[in-house]
């Protein structure tokens, strides 16, 4: 009987709330100390779809505000300076640069692909890395992005701020630039 009555209180617990029990929220918070900063890295890039260029030229006051914060004038590519723009809101002075390769230094790759997460994709015409954005999530062999300078396409040459789905093939890199030293290395 009190093998019984064990049990039913177990049952209980798990029906009352999964945060106290392995597996909850507070668990996985222990293995991602930075999942509120992610989280606040996609919020800040969420509220960003939608923006489009003023003429498809790598301009208008949203994009002129994103190449602004990396110090690049108008009309220059701007995935890279998006993505420098998000972690800026975020609270995070680094990285700070519109030039997609130099967010992936050895000392940020990864292979664990997790919310807020850069990942980039390498053009073998150019010989590097020339397009980035954000892991949102991913799903089975797909990744959902947020990602500036695309469009609906998918291209390195596009019109705004977009949730894509992009194979996971398609990636060449991730970096992960929410870790925040000492913080991560507690694990």
């Amino acid at each position: 009987m009190a093998t019984v009555k064990f049990f039913l209180g177990i049952v209980c617990l798990a029906l009352a709330g999964s945060d106290s029990l392995p597996g909850g929220d507070s668990i996985n918070l222990r293995q991602d100390p930075a999942l509120a900063d992610r989280k606040r890295l996609l919020q800040v890039a969420e509220k960003e779809l939608g923006v489009r260029e003023r003429s498809g030229k790598n301009d208008g006051p949203r994009v002129a505000g994103y190449l602004s914060y990396v110090n690049v004038p108008e009309g220059s590519a701007w995935c890279a300076a998006f993505v420098s723009w998000v972690f800026g809101q975020a609270g995070y002075p680094v990285p700070r640069t519109a030039w997609s390769p130099a967010l992936f230094p050895l000392s940020k790759r990864t292979k664990d692909i997790r919310p807020g997460i850069v990942f980039g994709i390498y053009f073998s015409h150019l010989k590097r890395i020339a397009h980035c954005g954000f892991a949102e999530r991913s799903d089975g062999d797909w990744l959902i992005t947020i990602e500036g300078n695309t469009n609906p396409a998918g291209s390195r040459e596009g019109d705004g701020v977009y949730r894509k789905r992009r194979h996971l093939k398609a990636v060449k890199y991730f970096a992960d630039w929410a870790k925040r030293k000492g913080v991560e290395d507690e694990n």
